[in-house]
């Protein structure tokens, strides 16, 4: 019965890799042998779950190490009464308890295929063989040992080493007696036998608040969802035909509280969520909020893809802010970054002393604009890591879309490197064929699993069918932000009017591509950091000339083909760069001309939102016809939109700096046109120039007034 000294040192010393094979319930010629570590205890006594005395064991070592014979025949767990002294205490052995994780998600895990590993990674709250307490689960398959530590056994790594499941590479024990709210990390140890920084759970549900990187048992999410309608609604509609106008939102900045503090989700769904509504956008779509060590990252360096930032609040009320949220109407898409991860000691890096989750060749493995590391798409355990975080957001906090961050980046093996620094691929290439089988796989999973989820995708090239399905280089998002419009349309009002005759290709040439995917037209905190400015301060001229500017540009971008995207702050002309470290300048507000443009945002969701023309054919080329194309010398741009059962809009645009009385174009539809926005109206803050309400276009001929530096919308009335 007694054990060797070696493995008496070792399990004192905390150095045995397999304690479930010395500690607990050992069956040895036909006897049962109890054996427990209790570190301090001077006498133990055995008990079943039911208070049933099974025998006193006798101490093998002074530090608290106990073995004996107990009158059981089965297989169950073990409370111990310790007594030091005068001090009694229980103990109920970890040891004694059987495993969670069973045979059918070991097979799924090995194939790859296993879509719910948020409901057994991590921790969670069970109830098992009779108790209550937290099982934990980590994959750490090079490991030497590991073991859990936390707020529950001193940060002690003696005390709690985890089972090994070799055929997976997960470890696992149950303890119990504790609850959710626990704090804690693992001590991974690694096949050499040297101790890593303490690791946070990368399936941890909730995490510390910065700069603490501990991982917390969070319960599950406790409250009834009642955002059917929405959901519905989602799933039966093609999003491509519906008006879909994006809120961007990096929630620690949008506004602060009265000392500075962020808000936490409960106050920004009493107040975030009543603006968007008011100001017509149909969803809002924030930043990254999976946790994250440093505010000036905005989310970008994740640490925690399955923990909403401690920042802002509990996952319970992240929750309760989306589902406020869907009652509303709202809805919420969250950016999300599987392009890389941050090195952080406590993070994903080198997790098991190996290369686990990113590749050991810097050249495959390592960002050299981020210095983060680039995950390893091609290793199945890793591509079931990020597809299941997908998943978790869709199906636990019911969130309606991700917007992929950096999709370039992960599809190009040169992406931002020199010759000599990238390795091609077995074709010789430079295409990461991992990593599109990725982006395909957790697109074609989401389509399966969650009808009705949004992906789009930030991909700045022209990489083939990136909204496209059925062949080796479609990716299958839904959407993706049109870069090329926003570039080149920002470039063109930089300049000054007189000279944009010259560069009127830059607002043209975007309509031969605008149908080869299903964009989103972005305006987003891409531009407005990093020394670029505000939009406003984008726009050429002067101060009158720079809100015209813009006031005409954001009516012509909400008529264009594809579904909208403004950043915080735009939709008032923010003139401040915008930073993470304050809130939006709502003082601005107090000014006419940036109430104007809030206004004018606001007018312009409602008419794109009310006009079937103005979205239904947003990704349909049937959608749209140039009436003016090529009036480069007055700046003039004017074009139909259409939708079935819907009568045509006419947008007109004028560019240029100077007012075009009487000026005439061809239109081959007859009859009247009402103008029904103007974004020259005194009410945004414009001249008040226009045409009395209506036009009539008579034997093919429109005559119109179109105000400098403006753009009229009009609907057809014959």
């Amino acid at each position: 019965m007694i054990l060797n000294p070696s493995e008496i040192d070792a399990i004192v010393n905390g150095t045995h890799n397999s304690p479930f094979s010395i500690l607990g319930l050992q069956k040895i010629e036909n006897k049962m042998i109890a054996r427990t570590y209790i570190m301090g205890a001077q006498s133990v006594i055995a008990f079943n779950a039911k208070g049933k005395k099974l025998g006193e064991l006798n101490q093998i070592h002074p530090n608290g190490l106990f073995e004996g014979e107990v009158k059981t025949k089965n297989f169950e767990p073990i409370t111990y009464r310790a007594k030091s002294g005068e001090h009694e205490w229980l103990v109920t052995c970890p040891y004694t308890f059987a495993p969670i994780i069973g045979p059918i998600d070991d097979y799924l895990i090995n194939e790859g295929r296993h879509l719910r590993l948020f409901d057994i990674l991590g921790a969670h709250v069970k109830h098992h063989q009779g108790y209550d307490g937290i099982h934990f689960a980590v994959w750490a398959p090079n490991a030497q040992r590991v073991a859990l530590v936390g707020d529950f056994n001193d940060w002690d790594g003696r005390k709690h080493i985890m089972r090994a499941r070799h055929d997976t590479g997960i470890w696992e024990i149950f303890i119990p007696n504790i609850s959710d709210g626990r704090i804690y990390k693992y001590l991974v140890i690694d096949k050499n036998g040297n101790a890593l920084p303490l690791k946070a759970d990368p399936f941890a549900f909730q995490s510390e608040l910065r700069p603490n990187t501990g991982s917390i048992v969070a319960k599950p999410i406790e409250f009834e969802w009642d955002d059917e309608n929405h959901r519905q609604f989602w799933k039966n509609n093609d999003a491509r035909t519906k008006p879909i106008s994006i809120y961007e939102v990096q929630a620690g900045s949008w506004q602060r509280g009265y000392q500075g503090e962020f808000l936490n989700w409960d106050q920004l769904s009493d107040t975030l969520i009543p603006y968007v509504l008011e100001m017509g956008f149909t969803h809002i779509e924030f930043l990254p909020i999976s946790e994250y060590p440093l505010d000036e990252s905005w989310g970008y360096q994740t640490t925690g893809l399955y923990a909403p930032s401690a920042r802002f609040g509990s996952p319970e009320a992240f929750a309760r802010f989306v589902n406020n949220a869907h009652k509303s109407g709202l809805g919420i898409i969250l950016d999300w970054v599987p392009a890389h991860f941050p090195s952080d000691a406590h993070g994903l890096s080198r997790f098991d002393g190996t290369a686990l989750y990113e590749h050991e060749d810097p050249r495959l493995g390592f960002h050299p604009d981020w210095t983060t590391f680039i995950y390893n798409f091609g290793r199945r355990e890793v591509l079931s890591y990020l597809v299941n975080n997908a998943l978790y957001w869709a199906e636990k906090f019911h969130i309606d879309g991700l917007r992929v961050d950096a999709v370039a980046s992960m599809l190009y093996r040169d992406y931002s490197r020199k010759e000599g620094e990238w390795l091609p691929n077995s074709e010789g290439g430079r295409e990461n064929w991992e990593a599109v089988n990725f982006l395909q796989i957790t697109n074609k999973e989401l389509r399966e699993n969650a009808k009705g989820f949004l992906t789009i995708a930030e991909e700045s090239t022209s990489w083939p069918g990136v909204t496209h399905q059925g062949n080796r280089e479609a990716l299958g998002f839904n959407f993706k932000w049109n870069m090329g419009f926003m570039n080149d349309t920002l470039r063109y009002l930089s300049r000054d009017p007189i000279h944009r005759s010259y560069h009127h290709n830059d607002i043209t040439f975007g309509i031969t591509y605008a149908f080869s995917e299903s964009f989103v037209l972005p305006l987003s905190h891409d531009e407005v950091v990093h020394g670029k400015g505000s939009l406003l301060n984008k726009m050429a001229g002067n101060e009158w000339q720079k809100f015209a500017n813009l006031r005409a540009y954001y009516a012509l971008m909400w008529c264009y083909p594809g579904k909208k995207l403004l950043f915080m702050g735009q939709e008032f002309a923010q003139a401040r760069e915008w930073s993470e470290a304050r809130g939006l300048d709502w003082h601005h507000l107090d000014d006419a001309k940036h109430n104007g443009i809030k206004t004018l945002v606001k007018d312009l969701n409602k008419t794109y939102k009310t006009f079937a023309a103005l979205h239904a054919r947003d990704c349909d080329p049937s959608g749209f016809e140039w009436v003016v194309v090529n009036d480069s010398q007055n700046s003039v741009f004017a074009f139909l939109r259409f939708a079935q059962n819907s009568m045509p809009i006419l947008v007109v645009t004028n560019f240029s700096g100077q007012k075009l009385d009487n000026y005439q174009m061809n239109l081959r539809i007859e009859g009247k046109w009402r103008e029904i926005l103007n974004s020259d109206s005194e009410i945004y803050g414009g001249s008040n120039c226009g045409n009395l309400g209506s036009v009539i276009c008579e034997n093919g001929i429109l005559q119109l007034t179109i105000p400098a530096l403006s753009t009229i919308i009009f609907e057809n009335f014959t």
